[in-house]
């Protein structure tokens, strides 16, 4: 042990080679630990509301706002200061909009060019300048550091800084300036950003909040049943591809996978118009508004039906092939009477409300047509080829997982499968058994083991556990006894939709069961939270996002427009800052060009979960922990410089 540490210390005398230089290092990570800890973001359930999740972003659910207040209290009117956090959330279309109506640009630039420094300099307070220089803009990095820094040496300061701002102006560098210092303050106000599952589907941008997160700063992601869904037809999954290309068709999103990801629908489009041209296809209207026009809609109906019997017929043949899933009793195509148009379930028969399916035989429903695997392998080829879409899954998977533990905080998407009792549910998986955090750890083991495995046999049974994730009903995504879209679909008798929840979802309140969960994840119960997303809190309803006395926020409100006549609202947020944890309750987003023109913000709704009495620093934190580490290494590193055991790099 004396051997490796004196070798572990030798490698870390190349980063500090003398006495001068650890110490100095020593001296500013101590001063770190006594900073305030940086603000967290956490979102979930964006579902492709592309729109309102970058806006939320920019004013930090209310965090940019609220540096303006603090900055300019009663020094401004209510007018100006939304003028002002307008301009800090779309500088370059604001500017665009005043210049339309403004006479004197030239004051108007220095009056909010002053303003945008003060509110930097606040959301700078809390960082070291080290950090903050690291979040500068290129561009203009040394001037906003000489104008958000105070300089004592200097006699009149304000002059120096009248005359920077004076030639910013003069030369015609206003607008790129203002742009740069917006950015510096939307940086600033948000740390570190959590999104605890589902970017993808429903709406029509995921493609778009994905290229934005893969520019962040700071973020982690907890995967959600539908990134997971996205991440296995990436991967090559039929059954993933076929409900991809269903739910965007269902949501009148194709475009997603054309426009946004270049994927070639063209065959499929082709076989759906001649197999099913006659067919009205009724059963398969998109859901939400009807924002296409008509040729556009009847080719999607036609289009949403044939790649829903396609889904259908590849998950069934998987289920069969696949006996160790136990998951027969979803396929579901054999027990359809095909000249009776009725379905067996439960020992009860159903009509359908379509039972036109000809490209369906009877004897081998599960058995596709040879145009359907011709279209199925042109696809599998297009998603795995598709160099954005692949750009995409490994962000994912680089900056992802199935849970996460931060700052004594728990977040996952979904749930922890449990029993009626509320013990955690063992689950068999390939032949084993896990439960708990195990699970989880095995899941997303499989999840890898899908895009890197070496061994195809691997490879393809880590692709077929992504499908499982979707919709098993032990998949902690999923947390159902069923996914009845076949019946959704097809059934007019509502008793064949109920989906049953895991008893999870009923046992969130129980004191005893949170606080197992929390210990199986290696959390003290005392003062942790679980952070959750996937099932909406229905505020209009009374539903509360708070439950257990705190211990566990659901912070799905409903991003999705989908979902907002459900919820009532459209999206929370939790805020966890030096001062506590908020949660921000959101009312729809109107659109940017109505914030832009009108000054429109988001209103948001603010409930205090936790404050502390004693504002929580750095040295308090996961970040704080490791900062402390490499403090006591580096001491033992100073101790061995003056005791000769190593020697300095002069």
């Amino acid at each position: 042990m004396k051997e490796l540490e004196t070798r572990y210390l030798e490698r870390l005398s190349d980063l500090y080679p003398t006495i001068a230089a650890a110490s100095t290092e020593i001296i500013n990570l101590q001063a770190i630990l006594n900073l305030p800890k940086g603000t967290e973001h956490f979102l979930t359930d964006i579902h492709g509301e592309w729109e309102a999740f970058s806006h939320v972003l920019k004013n930090g659910s209310g965090a940019v706002r609220s540096k303006i207040e603090d900055v300019f209290g009663y020094t401004l009117g209510k007018r100006e200061k939304q003028e002002l956090a307008t301009l800090i959330y779309y500088p370059k279309e604001k500017t665009e909009q005043v210049k339309r109506t403004e006479k004197h640009m030239e004051d108007w630039y220095k009056i909010q060019l002053y303003r945008l420094i003060e509110v930097s300099k606040r959301a700078a307070s809390k960082y070291t300048r080290s950090k903050v220089r690291k979040a500068l803009p290129k561009d203009f990095a040394y001037v906003i550091e000489e104008l958000i820094t105070e300089k004592a040496e200097l006699h009149d300061k304000e002059s120096y800084y009248n005359e920077i701002i004076q030639t910013i102006i003069r030369i015609g560098r206003a607008e790129e300036f203002i742009c740069a210092i917006a950015d510096l303050i939307q940086r600033l106000v948000i740390d570190h950003l959590h999104i605890v599952g589902d970017i993808y589907d429903r709406g029509p941008g995921p493609h778009i909040i994905m290229d934005k997160l893969m520019t962040y700063h700071s973020v982690d992601i907890q995967w959600g049943n539908h990134d997971v869904l996205w991440m296995g037809a990436a991967a090559g999954q039929r059954g993933c591809i076929a409900n991809v290309i269903r739910i965007c068709a269902r949501y009148g999103n194709l475009d997603i996978l054309e426009d946004g990801y270049g994927i070639n629908l063209l065959p499929l489009a082709n076989f759906a118009l001649r197999i099913y041209g006659d067919d009205p296809c009724t059963c398969f209207r998109r859901k939400g508004s009807e924002r296409l026009q008509k040729a556009e809609m009847e080719m999607n109906l036609r289009m949403h039906k044939a790649i829903s019997v396609i889904q259908f017929k590849v998950e069934g043949k998987l289920i069969l092939q696949h006996p160790e899933f136990q998951m027969e009793e979803r396929a579901l195509l054999h027990r359809i009477d095909y000249k009776k148009g009725t379905i067996l379930l439960d020992g009860k028969e159903y009509p359908l409300k379509d039972d036109r399916f000809p490209t369906i035989d009877p004897a081998a429903p599960y058995e596709l047509t040879e145009e359907e695997e011709e279209i199925m392998e042109r696809l599998e080829k297009a998603f795995a080829g598709c160099e954005k879409l692949q750009n995409h899954m490994r962000f994912l998977l680089a900056k992802g997982g199935l849970y996460k533990v931060y700052n004594n905080n728990l977040l996952y998407h979904g749930c922890v499968p449990l029993r009626e009792d509320g013990s955690l549910k063992e689950v068999q998986l390939c032949g084993k058994s896990y439960r708990g955090k195990s699970l989880y750890d095995a899941l997303e083991g499989y999840v890898r083991k899908g895009f890197f495995a070496l061994d195809e046999q691997e490879k393809e049974q880590g692709k077929n556990i992504m499908w499982c994730i979707w919709q098993h009903p032990d998949s902690p995504l999923f947390g159902k006894d069923k996914m009845a879209t076949f019946e959704r679909y097809f059934i007019e008798a509502k008793e064949t939709h109920l989906e049953k929840k895991n008893p999870y979802y009923e046992l969130l309140e129980k004191e005893a069961v949170v606080d197992e969960i929390l210990e199986e994840f290696g959390l003290h119960p005392e003062g942790a939270h679980i952070v959750n997303g996937h099932v909406p809190v229905k505020c209009k309803n009374g539903e509360s996002p708070i439950k257990c006395n705190g211990k566990v926020l659901v912070i799905d409100g409903g991003f999705s427009r989908a979902y907002q006549k459900e919820t009532g609202i459209a999206g929370y947020t939790l805020v966890y800052n030096s001062y506590g944890l908020v949660l921000v309750a959101h009312e729809p987003f109107e659109s940017k060009e109505a914030a832009v023109e009108k000054g429109s913000d988001i209103h948001s709704d603010y409930m205090v979960v936790k404050r502390v009495t004693e504002r929580r620093l750095v040295g308090n934190t996961d970040i704080g922990t490791e900062l402390k580490e490499q403090v006591a290494d580096l001491e033992s590193l100073l101790a061995a410089y003056r005791s000769g055991q190593v020697i300095e790099k002069l």
